[in-house]
């Protein structure tokens, strides 16, 4: 059992060839690529999909729209758009738990498809909804409290800048403000790698110790830490190869995720070019069939770079369970099962002792 991060990197790797190249089944390839997307494990960089429009740019001639003085607007209307601003962020809110929900729970469903070496995702959903809402739970009171950290950490410097005057006599105070932005975004740095440290142990190891002892998070945080005191220096050296291995794959993986990207913005602009061509103007029906297409174009584009993905989405879960094994029994039994033992050889009866001669006839 490989015992330093470094010796972990070569039994990953064997463990995602076998698991992905050895016996090539496309509907676990696709399976877990679905997973990656909804466990948060893609590795790609240089990827903005939010690009699809110039904005800002300054049209040649702007008709004066608002005449002078502006018309009473009614304030029903104010209040049923004000209405309408209120459901759209409800519905936001709701759609950030949902999303979070299901990424606690297929970080389950990605833990057992790396150890089973194979991905099934209703059954998996049956086995670990339970631990992916104890999950939640804690990815719930990380997000809530580190919003509420790092909210307070920036406010308060920049209320107490407020209330001493210094924005309205900011060429007198320039220096001493300068020095605060610098400090405090040194402090904002330092606070987000803590933070950023906090997600990995969670979805590294935390996730292993909820689903072998069935834990909640704080227990399970309290047996990880406990791992962890014993050999802070070697999971220290650990963070930091992951953040090297990350690198490399985001560029790697980066490269790759051209060609899908080549195959869904190339139809895609020859679409929008051909409809500018045939005179298609912006009206409510092109607008809402180009919000609609675009929306797919994306997904689809998503999906098409998680398939490339996918032997990053096994290598590092595979990288953290190797490393982890060796210092947590219960997941070294699982992922090196004991062989069975031996069949004892049948035992040999002795053969029945012969009869007796039958007596020959008289006469």
């Amino acid at each position: 059992m490989p015992v330093s991060a470094v010796d972990c990197i070569q039994p990953a790797i064997q463990h995602t060839r076998e698991q992905l190249f050895t016996r090539f089944r496309w509907g676990q390839w696709s399976r877990l690529a679905l997973v990656g997307i909804l466990a948060a494990e893609l590795h790609v960089s240089g990827c903005n999909f939010g690009k699809f429009g110039r904005f800002g740019t300054r049209p040649k001639h702007v008709p004066d729209v608002w005449p002078a003085p502006i018309p009473h607007i009614d304030p029903a209307r104010i209040a049923q758009f004000a209405g309408l601003i209120a459901i759209a962020v409800l519905l936001a809110v709701v759609l950030v738990f949902v999303l979070l929900y299901i990424n606690s729970v297929f970080r389950f469903i990605l833990f057992d498809s790396v150890v089973r070496r194979h991905c099934s995702i209703g059954e998996a959903w049956d086995r670990w909804h339970r631990a992916g809402g104890r999950f939640f739970l804690w990815q719930l009171v990380f997000q809530i409290s580190a919003g509420l950290f790092f909210a307070i950490l920036v406010g308060v410097p920049l209320a107490l800048a407020i209330a001493a005057g210094w924005m309205q006599d900011f060429p007198r105070h320039a220096v001493g403000m300068l020095g605060g932005m610098i400090l405090l975004v040194g402090v904002v740095l330092v606070c987000a790698l803590v933070a950023a440290v906090v997600q990995v142990l969670a979805k590294d190891f935390l996730v292993p110790v909820m689903a072998l002892e069935n834990l909640d998070f704080a227990d399970g945080w309290s047996r990880l830490l406990g791992l962890v005191r014993v050999e802070p220096g070697k999971f220290a050296v650990y963070i930091v190869l992951k953040i090297v291995l990350w690198i490399a794959a985001a560029i790697l993986f980066g490269i790759i995720a051209i060609i899908p990207a080549l195959v869904v913005v190339i139809p895609s602009a020859a679409v929008v070019l051909a409809g500018k061509a045939a005179g298609l103007g912006w009206t409510v029906a092109t607008v809402s069939l180009a919000v609609i297409f675009g929306v797919l174009a994306i997904l689809l584009l998503i999906y098409l770079v998680a398939l490339v993905c996918v032997p990053a989405t096994v290598f590092f879960p595979a990288y953290a369970l190797y490393f982890f094994a060796a210092r947590y029994p219960n997941l070294a039994a699982l992922l090196n099962p004991a062989p069975p033992a031996p069949e004892s050889p049948p035992v040999l009866e002795a053969p029945p002792p012969p009869l007796p001669p039958s007596p020959e006839p008289i006469g």
